[in-house]
């Protein structure tokens, strides 16, 4: 749960795994980064959760069997203020989601090395750049909040009501094919 590297995991082919930014696509933000991060300590605590997004989460982390984490960009303040908000909002109890499987880097390249040490096969972001970084090690990248993307093997989602069958078909092709993450 550090910015530190993340211990290789053991991998099983067909074992899809999913990884979730938290900003803009958990916790509602509105500008280039979640609304919380200049406000006080108080006020980010008040910052809504998105629309759907513990509901689907919580049916994702069934789906997966408990392999989803959540892989943010951030420095110490916002990581603190990002565990506040998970607890005080009762993320981990609401969706099932264990409270060990949330990491933290300083630059966003560093998720695609956090997703490849994971062995994630399916990662949500609201950042083009961070799932091009991910090409060649995320087979199944979500763009959110998004009507198209750049690429196409980028799909684009609007909100969880998208992106949670997109993201379950994705799965259920890693589980069927046997499909292994990139490497």
């Amino acid at each position: 749960m550090t910015a530190s590297p993340v211990a290789q995991c053991v991998e099983t082919p067909g074992e899809p795994r999913l990884g979730v930014d938290i900003g803009r696509v958990i916790i509602h933000g509105d500008g280039p980064d979640t609304s919380f991060v200049g406000g006080s300590e108080a006020d980010a605590l008040k910052a809504p959760a998105l629309s759907g997004a513990f509901e689907a989460l919580a049916r994702l982390n069934t789906f997966f069997d408990g392999r989803v984490w959540l892989v943010s960009k951030c420095g110490p303040r916002i990581q603190a203020r990002t565990r506040a908000w998970l607890g005080e909002h009762r993320f981990f109890a609401c969706t099932g989601i264990a409270p060990d499987h949330v990491h933290f880097c300083r630059e966003r390249p560093e998720k695609a090395a956090i997703c490849r040490n994971l062995g994630i096969t399916c990662f949500v972001d609201d950042r083009v750049d961070v799932l091009e970084a991910m090409r060649g090690i995320v087979p199944h990248r979500f763009l959110f909040g998004a009507r198209s993307a750049p690429a196409v093997e980028i799909v684009p989602v609007e909100t969880w009501m998208a992106a949670e069958p997109a993201i379950m078909a994705a799965g259920s092709k890693t589980r069927e094919t046997g499909e292994a993450r990139a490497r």
